[in-house]
């Protein structure tokens, strides 16, 4: 049996964050949540504060942190265009200062470190899918900089800080994941669309609705997030972590309207600056390193979300 660790969530009171606190706990470890509660939400924890082993710790990761842990996921940035552009200097601060910090913590105390990067280093990719070996097509001056270029520099920190310093990186590429406790207001198309079909408001498809996606349900991610963790230490990514099932925006669209029973008309707008026409990662890597693949489908996925998000909509009417 394996001994339970002292584990560090940045950005645990997250979307991600608080799937991956509470996966931890039951597995027996002790986990210490830093979030500063940007994009974070208490509410995502609560069930968990009363737990012994459960910390919450109200930080921001672009200043130092002086803990003792054993294993550090690096997961704080907010992560939806909406959050990052509000304020993207402190967007590109907290990835590459974030990353500063925790590698530095990592390297004092000895301690094995998760970096959450993106599928959005590839930027508007040329290659479909995207495996790891594709360098991106990224616009480093364009709205969604702050967070593209944040990622890939961090990428970049925590491979200098391998090689110079034998630090024991874990660096995983993450595709566009949904589930319950995402921000209903973060512009993400899965939140976005469920909760305007839910209000029976026009869901808005920008562009023709033609770009595609691939959506992976968290529970399979925080599965991926496990496994990588516990690899060898000679595993250290970048791994693409995401569903290959490729579909439309407007396939999306419809199919939640169809669940939900909806009375929501789709409302066609310009597509935003630089967003991607394709995202769907080779995940052949993940397939054989960590014997890992997705395995719950689209509409299971969205009937778990949806009804999460029709909880939340009807206790705040």
């Amino acid at each position: 049996m394996e001994l339970s660790k002292r584990i560090l969530v940045t950005g645990g009171s997250g979307f991600l964050g608080s799937h991956l606190c509470e996966r931890l706990l039951e597995e027996g470890n002790e986990v210490l949540c830093v979030d500063n509660f940007y994009t974070g939400t208490k509410n995502n924890i609560l069930h968990l504060l009363d737990n012994p082993f459960f910390e919450s710790i109200r930080h921001d990761v672009t200043f130092p942190l002086y803990l003792e842990v054993d294993e550090i996921y690096n997961l704080a940035c907010p992560a939806s265009p909406i959050h990052y552009q509000h304020d993207p200097v402190q967007t590109t601060k907290t990835s590459v200062h974030g990353a500063i910090n925790m590698l530095g913590l990592a390297k004092r105390i000895k301690a094995k470190i998760f970096q959450a990067s993106t599928s959005e280093v590839y930027g508007d990719p040329e290659v479909h899918p995207q495996t790891e070996k594709y360098w991106g097509k990224v616009n480093p001056i364009g709205l969604r900089s702050c967070y593209d270029e944040g990622k890939r520099c961090a990428e970049t920190l925590f491979f200098d800080y391998y090689r110079q310093h034998s630090i024991r990186i874990k660096v995983a590429r993450i595709f566009n994941t949904y589930g319950p406790r995402m921000h209903p207001n973060d512009g993400r198309v899965v939140s976005n669309f469920i909760v305007q079909a839910l209000r029976n408001k026009p869901i808005t498809v920008y562009g023709s609705g033609k770009q595609t996606r691939s959506f992976c349900f968290v529970d399979d991610l925080i599965d991926a997030f496990v496994k990588f963790m516990q690899s060898d230490d000679h595993l250290i990514g970048p791994i693409n972590l995401g569903n290959p099932a490729e579909c439309s925006i407007l396939y999306l669209a419809e199919k939640i309207i169809d669940i939900i029973g909806s009375k929501s008309m789709i409302e066609m707008k310009p597509l935003p600056s630089d967003d991607p026409k394709q995202r769907k990662p080779d995940i052949t890597v993940a397939k054989k390193e960590l014997n890992w693949e997705p395995n719950i489908s689209l509409d299971d996925g969205l009937n778990k979300t949806i009804e999460y998000f029709d909880k939340m909509l009807f206790v705040s009417n």
